[in-house]
């Protein structure tokens, strides 16, 4: 019998757009980054973005409408170029990964945080309503962390997206709506997958490649990384292993959910040579499952572009450093 691929979303190729990932972010998308990716053969963005940008005063139901029709832009900068744009709150009202702010409630506890989190999304529902969910999706916060009766349990986080997806789909019925996994989305959420919503993964194991040297992760004393052998978590990792990881994703596209590999790749400071012959081995393994991938990020320290690494011959691009061999070789999946 013929392995099950996953089939309920494209397989989407493309980038994260950083314009709106911060609280200091200011918004301002670049139609020649839409322009590039589309000639390149790209069709997927996904633009993280923090919902402090588009309130007053921390009034989280005041809202900036300078700043949404930035949003606005973007959906029709991905519409002009054919690319999909995936809408991502990095930042919802009461959880994000990033400590630049630390957010006055808990999303997976207070009920205050989630009539906050609810008001954002059905803002976007009806802005984008009529929007075709084949342009446009939502995916409703990043990377919520791995359970635990504190923060985060999983009753706590299946209450919340159920609640949030009911209330998206009372506005929008149709739209497409994907959820990170759990344990920073490197974990499916099975229990989830009769609610007719998407689940994307990462593409960061093993730790020891793509977050070398990276100061957010505490990876002081990690070793300069090899592939295979990279260490996750004190364990080295080879193809199998990887192989084994992303198994759990083919096992939850196998129930009828699609999967998206909503971000991946690895920061400045890991060799490139590594780099790349790990990350063929990931997109290898993705695409013999269909399932789409989307870089972190498209200009920075994990992109194709101005990304600040040493021992990159770049290429000029209009200005811009461009790593032409780590493009052409995500052009090859």
């Amino acid at each position: 019998m013929a392995e099950i691929k996953q089939h309920k979303l494209p397989r989407w190729r493309g980038f994260n757009l950083l314009e709106m990932f911060t609280t200091k972010s200011d918004g301002d998308f670049r139609e020649e980054d839409f322009r590039w990716m589309a000639d390149w053969g790209f069709d997927f963005v996904r633009i993280p973005a923090c919902y402090t940008l588009w309130i007053e005063d921390d009034d989280v139901y005041a809202l900036d409408e300078a700043m949404l029709a930035k949003m606005d832009r973007v959906v029709r900068l991905g519409q002009r170029y054919d690319i999909h744009v995936d809408l991502n709150f990095h930042r919802g009202p009461g959880y994000s990964v990033n400590r630049e702010r630390e957010e006055p409630f808990n999303l997976w506890k207070d009920q205050e945080a989630l009539d906050a989190f609810i008001f954002h999304w059905e803002t976007f529902a009806e802005r984008y309503r009529g929007i075709s969910s084949e342009d446009l999706s939502f995916n409703l916060i990043n990377e919520p962390k791995n359970p635990n009766p504190e923060e985060m349990t999983r009753e706590d986080h299946e209450r919340v997206i159920r609640a949030t997806v009911a209330a998206i789909r009372e506005i929008d019925p149709d739209r497409l709506i994907i959820i990170d996994g759990l344990t920073w989305a490197n974990d499916p959420v099975p229990e989830l997958a009769d609610l007719g919503v998407a689940q994307s993964c990462r593409a960061y194991v093993p730790m020891g490649i793509s977050h070398y040297k990276a100061s957010w992760v505490e990876s002081e004393g990690w070793p300069e990384p090899t592939w295979p052998g990279a260490l996750h978590h004190g364990e080295p990792y080879d193809r199998a292993k990887l192989e084994a990881h992303y198994q759990r994703w083919a096992d939850l596209a196998a129930q009828g959910v699609g999967v998206h590999c909503g971000e991946g790749g690895a920061y400045n400071r890991t060799p490139h040579d590594v780099f790349l012959r790990w990350f063929r081995d990931v997109l290898d393994i993705l695409t013999s499952h269909n399932i789409g991938y989307a870089l972190w990020n498209f200009r920075g320290a994990f992109g194709i572009m101005d990304s600040g690494r040493d021992d990159v011959e770049y290429e000029d691009w209009h200005g811009h450093k461009l790593d032409r061999e780590l493009l052409e070789l995500l052009r090859a999946f």
